[in-house]
C-alpha cells in the first residue's frame, strides 16, 4: 500500500471512531484507561523485546547518548507510563463541561461547552512514553488520535501503540480510536497534516526544526508547541525546600528529556540562602553549572 493510502485509511478509521467517541461516557474511558495501563505492565516483555531492536539499531547509526537515553525503555520507565494513564483516568472529564453562558436581550439562552475536537494527529520524535501520553490524553478527552512517532523508535512505538488500541477496544471504546502510522516514509507526514476533513488538528511535538516544518506545510490546524529552553524560577518568598526539591528533579531526574530544565532563574533576595545549598546537590550529582559572575560566587562558597 503506497504511503497516502496508508494515512488516508488510517485518517478514514479515526474519523469514523471519533464520532462514537466523542459521546463515549466518562466511566467507559476511566475504565479503559486503566484496562490500557495494565496491558503495559502485563505485556512489559513484549514492549522491551521491541525497544532493544530500536536501540540496536540506533547505536549502529551512531546516534548520541542522549538520545539513546530518549529511546531507552526500562521496565521502570514502562511502569511510569502505565502510572500516567492511571493518573489520566483520575482527572475531571473535560467532556460537557459547561465553561461560559448568557442570556441574550431576546430570551435565548447560549452555553459555551466543551466538546471534543474530532480526530488529533500527534507527530513525535524517539520518546517512545510519549505513543501512551497522546494516545491517554486524546483519548480521556473524547478524541481520535492518529501517532505518527519518528523512525527511530518504530519497533518500539508500533508494539506500544498495539498494545493500547486492543486494550482500549476490549474495554469498550470504539475501534479504530487509536491509530498508528507504521511507516518510516517521510512522505507520511506530508500526507497526515494535509488530510483535510479527517484530521481535525495536528499537534508537532519536539525539536524546532520538526515543529516549524509542520507549521509551515499543514493545511490542517495546527496547535504550535514549545521547543524547550525550559526554566524554572524561584521567587523571593518560595518554599526553599520545597524549591530544591523541585529545582532537583527539573534538572537532575532525566536530563536527556526535551522538557528537562535547562535554565533556573532565582530572584536576588533569596539568593544567599537558596543558592549555596542548591548548588551543592547539583554538584552531589555532577551537574555542570554556567552562571553569572553571582552564581560563580556562590559556587566558589560550596565545598
Amino acid at each position: 500500500m503506497a504511503t497516502y493510502e496508508l494515512v488516508k485509511a488510517k485518517a478514514q478509521a479515526a474519523k469514523q471512531a471519533a464520532a462514537k467517541l466523542a459521546v463515549t461516557s466518562t466511566a467507559v474511558k476511566n475504565a479503559a484507561l486503566l484496562v490500557m495501563a495494565a496491558a503495559l505492565e502485563a505485556q512489559q516483555s513484549e514492549i522491551l523485546a521491541a525497544n532493544e531492536r530500536d536501540m540496536t539499531a540506533a547505536a549502529a547509526k551512531g546516534m548520541k547518548s542522549s538520545m539513546l537515553d530518549r529511546l531507552k525503555l526500562t521496565a521502570e520507565r514502562i511502569s511510569g507510563m502505565a502510572d500516567g494513564l492511571r493518573q489520566v483516568a483520575g482527572l475531571a472529564d473535560p467532556v460537557g463541561n459547561v465553561i461560559d453562558g448568557k442570556t441574550l436581550p431576546n430570551g435565548l439562552h447560549v452555553t459555551k461547552i466543551r466538546v471534543p475536537l474530532g480526530v488529533i494527529g500527534i507527530i513525535y520524535e524517539a520518546r517512545p512514553n510519549v505513543t501512551a501520553d497522546a494516545a491517554g490524553l486524546c483519548l480521556k478527552s473524547g478524541n481520535a488520535v492518529i501517532l505518527k512517532g519518528g523512525s527511530e523508535a518504530m519497533e518500539s512505538n508500533k508494539t506500544v501503540a498495539a498494545i493500547l488500541a486492543q486494550a482500549a477496544e476490549g474495554a469498550g471504546i470504539p475501534a479504530g480510536s487509536i491509530q498508528f502510522i507504521d511507516t518510516s516514509d517521510r512522505q507520511a507526514v506530508q500526507d497526515l497534516i494535509h488530510m483535510n476533513g479527517l484530521v481535525d488538528v495536528v499537534i508537532p511535538r519536539g525539536g524546532a526544526g520538526l515543529i516549524q516544518a509542520v507549521v509551515r506545510n499543514a493545511s490542517v490546524p495546527v496547535i504550535e508547541t514549545g521547543a524547550g529552553v525550559c526554566h524554572t524560577y524561584v521567587d523571593k518568598d518560595a518554599d526553599v525546600e520545597m524549591a530544591m526539591k523541585i529545582a532537583f528533579n527539573a534538572k537532575v531526574q532525566r536530563p536527556s528529556v526535551c522538557n528537562a530544565m535547562e535554565t533556573l532563574l532565582v530572584h536576588k533576595d533569596i539568593a544567599d540562602k537558596f543558592l549555596p545549598m542548591m548548588l551543592m546537590m547539583y554538584n552531589s550529582s555532577a551537574v555542570e553549572i554556567r552562571g553569572d559572575e553571582a552564581v560563580q560566587e556562590y559556587s566558589g562558597q560550596v565545598h
